[in-house]
């Protein structure tokens, strides 16, 4: 009796739960994170939330004054979790979910990961991503950067980790923009947006100081909306960005230390800058850019294109997206999400989310070029349709792929 009881209640308890919802919260040295840590953890949308904080001692959070809980989860007023990473972030992001499963947590809508100074995300991204567990219970929804108007053109020049930071942000964060006074920290901010729009022209903007970082606008960044759960596709890619700014028109309309500058900056991205090309004025050589096809890709072609770019050029991707329309199954689009070398399993989504049905994906690269990228993408795309002499040659021969594997 007791033990079909206890199978009975097992698949109900233990049954499958929607993806959890995971961003890294990261930024710029001296960027202000624990200023804004501490308005957003009063921020009402916070409830069911789980926050993860390297150390509690050095974020000084107003709010910690209760008791920790003996796995270190302490519940504050707007019901908003927090957490200190113990031993691991393995462990951590497994107690999270030991407690969700018990019952003790009731609801856990999502998680946010606090880097230290100058961390790159990446690694913290591929903790989740590589755990066969983990992957299938948390979701990457968005890399979170924050930059201080007043030395982030210093820190991005100086700092190879503040330009990658940059570069695979979901949402760039501008703090102590009340703090730009003189012309020349003003021709600086300038210069700082129109350097980040050559970074990563899709991110959207967002100025703390002018109130626009509220939680809701920091962490729905993934690709299906928090309230109604169907995937919003064009928000997500936001591929428009880049095509725009693959023309080099100088038409950047950001910031101009007015604190009112964030309206209509997802349409401003599209105008992009003139320096677009000329990668090597800074020292790297970050490329923002999109692939789109309108022919159907064969899944053996998507397959072979993804396994060889992450397998020969997998540091050189910072961050992936995309939406594909497979050859076998043109009506349910794939949408594929990678950092560097690390792929999310490829989701397969029920009915094409909008009216374009093409293949559109947005590469962020570093000393990989778009040309050669586009180059690879169309051999595979292109020659991988059936009963052509390139399909035979690549199928048969894997040295002919070896042209691939070196920009040179």
């Amino acid at each position: 009796m007791d033990a079909s009881e206890n199978s009975a209640a097992e698949p109900r308890r233990k049954g499958p739960k929607p993806p959890i919802p995971l961003s890294v919260l990261t930024g710029f040295l001296g960027s202000g994170k624990t200023t804004l840590l501490n308005r957003i953890l009063n921020d009402p949308s916070m409830a069911d939330t789980a926050v993860i904080i390297n150390e509690f001692g050095e974020i000084g959070l107003d709010h910690l004054f209760v008791d920790q809980a003996g796995d270190g989860i302490v519940e504050l007023a707007s019901g908003c979790l927090c957490c200190t990473i113990r031993g691991d972030l393995v462990t951590t992001l497994e107690n999270l979910l030991r407690s969700l499963d018990n019952g003790r947590t009731e609801r856990l809508k999502r998680v946010v990961i606090e880097t230290t100074g100058l961390a790159d995300p990446a690694p913290i991204l591929h903790t989740v991503m590589l755990h066969p567990y983990l992957v299938m219970r948390y979701r990457l929804d968005s890399v979170v950067t924050l930059v201080d108007a007043v030395n982030g053109l210093s820190t991005l020049e100086e700092h190879e980790e503040a330009r990658k930071q940059a570069a695979v942000a979901d949402r760039l964060v501008f703090t102590k923009t009340d703090l730009l006074e003189t012309d020349a920290q003003k021709a600086d901010f300038q210069a700082l947006g129109q350097r980040l729009v050559h970074l990563n022209p899709g991110a959207q903007r967002l100025d703390a100081q002018a109130g626009e970082a509220t939680a809701a606008r920091l962490f729905n960044a993934g690709l299906y909306n928090p309230d109604s759960k169907i995937p919003d596709v064009a928000a997500w890619l936001n591929a428009e960005a880049y095509e725009g700014k693959a023309h080099g028109h100088d038409h950047d309309h950001h910031h101009h230390g007015d604190g009112h500058h964030h309206h209509g900056h997802e349409h401003d991205h599209a105008h992009g800058s003139a320096h677009v090309h000329d990668v090597n004025r800074h020292n790297d050589a970050i490329r923002a850019f999109t692939l789109s096809t309108d022919r159907p890709v064969p899944a053996s072609a998507l397959e072979m294109f993804l396994d060889l770019l992450r397998s020969a050029h997998g540091p050189k991707l910072l961050r992936v997206k995309g939406i594909v329309q497979i050859a076998e199954d043109p009506d349910r689009p794939v949408v594929i999400h990678g950092v560097q070398h690390v792929f999310h399993p490829p989701a397969t989504l029920e009915a094409w989310p909008d009216a374009d049905h093409r293949t559109r994906m947005v590469f962020i690269t570093k000393d990989l070029p778009e040309g050669f990228v586009r180059k690879m993408f169309e051999a595979f795309s292109g020659a991988l349709l059936p009963d052509t002499p390139d399909h035979q040659a690549l199928t048969e021969n894997p040295l002919a792929v070896s042209g691939f594997t070196s920009p040179v």
